[in-house]
């Protein structure tokens, strides 16, 4: 997969990115990053991306051109226009559904806003999506776009050993993940639960499903209103409502 970033801080990705599963799914070709400076966009003697908002307000608002010649020149590099992301508090918030749906692409371009936000006409003439991770205001979108690319990057074949590893998960199939134990059996005083230490396949499978269900039930009800439930699960969820 193919990702550019555009931004104000590229030494931000590179120490980040370049570290453990993503940085060697980059040494194996499975992913490629790009940043782009937006900074060497601009063409005033100061290389100043930012200036006061028309109708006063605070704080300094990015402005259109160097970020648009700056994607210009993506697209020159690909050869193509690559789908552009603009990490933003206004845009939909990031889920694992969107995630998967941006791991079949072959690839995107990702733009990190700064200071009070961005040129409007900037997203009117070349911004695809809006993403949000959440409803709160940071300082800039890098933070927010490596999430993005962490999310997605674990999903591209191969990055991690098996698809397992993220099938599994929370919020993959719409449900949180079960209790995970390792070594010792028993920590403490606290033992690890029998069925785990059985060999038994079936009843781990069967546990670790309830056990997804329950910490849904208990901590993020409403994920259950999205999830594929079986008849088993729901007659399992209804008996904890009792219960509890």
């Amino acid at each position: 997969m193919k990702i550019d970033v555009m931004t104000l801080f590229p030494d931000m990705f590179r120490a980040v990115l370049n570290e453990s599963i993503l940085g060697r799914a980059q040494q194996k070709g499975l992913l490629d990053f790009s940043y782009w400076q937006i900074r060497d966009y601009t063409v005033n003697k100061q290389n100043q991306v930012d200036d006061y908002p028309f109708g006063g307000g605070q704080g300094m608002i990015m402005n259109a051109q160097p970020i648009l010649d700056c994607f210009r020149a993506v697209c020159a590099a690909r050869g193509q226009r690559p789908y552009l992301i603009y990490l933003s508090p206004q845009g939909k918030t990031l889920t694992q559904q969107r995630a998967r749906e941006l791991a079949q692409m072959p690839g995107f371009c990702l733009l990190c806003g700064h200071y009070e936000g961005i040129d409007q006409r900037v997203i009117d003439a070349a911004v695809d999506e809006e993403i949000s991770i959440g409803d709160y205001v940071l300082t800039g979108g890098e933070l927010p776009a490596m999430v993005l690319i962490d999310c997605v990057a674990r999903m591209i074949p191969g990055v991690l050993s098996e698809e397992a590893c993220f099938t599994d998960e929370s919020h993959f199939h719409s449900l949180l993940e079960y209790p995970q134990y390792t070594r010792p059996a028993v920590y403490e005083g606290m033992a690890v639960p029998e069925v785990l230490l059985s060999g038994h396949h079936a009843r781990i499978a069967a546990w670790r499903r309830e056990q997804s269900l329950l910490c849904t039930l208990r901590k993020r009800p409403e994920l259950l209103e999205s999830a594929e439930l079986t008849a088993a699960d729901k007659a399992f969820l209804q008996r904890q409502k009792t219960e509890e």
